[in-house]
């Protein structure tokens, strides 16, 4: 059996080991909500949002602003024992919206909350790269000397066109330079990337590896792009399909792989599609299924791309050395 450089037999570099390696036994991410808004929402830099988003898509049931952090830690925490038994220790997931998008010393107030509940070692702070600043960077390294701390920011594409297409109201260059600043402070980076975005093309999605790996990032998820009721881009997208071809199954697991060809193998990868609930899917016909017409889950496509990357023969990285070039 193969061992890679990353000290698992996957042909990839897997969330699963990478926790194994870092704490040594298996951590749950708890989804929190604590009522953060966006600069292309509220006002400051745009309205409506990105024209993809519909965060209660992704917000587990506990969920809600109007409840204090412990209170959804400790319901998520009972929510997820009965699948993940072997979860001894939580991570404070701050997911909706943009999280550090507020003054510091409420940042402060609402961190401090998660990091003392007796069963949280540490925080993943989803955000934009346009929401952070030194101040808050230099707070989060603090408290990293004693708590995993793990800043992930909406990439989202690597393209300018793209992000002003989809009202992100940001360039690429303000993320890198977040990117650089939060690496710079020894914090965990990680990095949210939407394949199939309208108008790019396979060549761009797939040079966007070799972009992403350029940056000091940790560890990246991919989403395959969703299609979700009642946002902007449903409109768009009944306006102008032609933007938004559908990806067959076989041939999204195809693309992941190349993909990962040309990833830097020191990067973590957490995932490699998302999944909403159907009632969300404003385009259930693009959605995958099996023979039976059962939908494909999530936790499907891993198994899918290895069995792939092993036909192959290839793993990630093995094209990085060329790609870097």
């Amino acid at each position: 059996m193969t061992t890679f450089a990353w000290g698992d037999s996957r042909c990839y570099n897997s969330y699963a080991n990478y926790f194994r390696r870092h704490f040594g036994q298996r951590v749950q991410k708890l989804s929190v909500n604590a009522g953060f808004s966006c600069p292309n929402r509220d006002g400051s830099k745009g309205t409506g949002g990105c024209i993809f988003c519909d965060n209660g898509a992704f917000n587990p049931s506990y969920c809600n602003p109007q409840k204090s952090i412990t209170q959804q830690l400790d319901e998520g925490i009972e929510f997820h024992q009965w699948r993940y038994r072997k979860s001894v220790n939580y991570l404070a997931y701050f997911q909706a919206f943009s999280n550090t998008y507020k003054p510091l010393q409420e940042l402060k107030k609402l961190y401090s909350e998660a990091l003392a509940h007796p069963k949280v070692v540490g925080l993943v702070i989803g955000t934009r790269p346009d929401c952070v600043d030194t101040a808050k960077l230099d707070y989060l390294k603090y408290l990293s000397a004693n708590h995993y701390i793990a800043v992930e920011y909406g990439i989202e594409s690597c393209y300018n066109s793209t992000l002003q297409y989809i009202n992100r109201c940001h360039d690429f260059e303000t993320t890198r330079r977040a990117i650089e600043a939060t690496a710079s402070r020894g914090l965990h980076v990680g990095g949210h990337l939407i394949i199939g975005l309208p108008g790019e093309t396979k060549a761009m999605m797939l040079h966007e590896a070799e972009l992403v790996s350029q940056l000091p990032l940790n560890s990246l998820k991919l989403h395959q792009l969703q299609i979700l009721k009642d946002t902007a881009m449903e409109n768009d997208y009944s306006q102008k399909p032609q933007l938004y071809p559908a990806w067959e199954l076989g041939e999204y697991v195809e693309f992941v792989v190349d993909f990962l060809e040309r990833l830097r193998p020191d990067i973590v990868v957490e995932r490699f599609a998302g999944e909403v609930p159907p009632r969300y899917q404003a385009t259930p016909e693009r959605s995958w299924r099996d023979a039976q017409g059962r939908l494909i889950r999530n936790e499907t496509i891993p198994l899918m791309v290895e069995k792939r990357m092993e036909e192959r023969n290839t793993w990630q990285g093995k094209k990085w050395s060329f790609a870097k070039q």
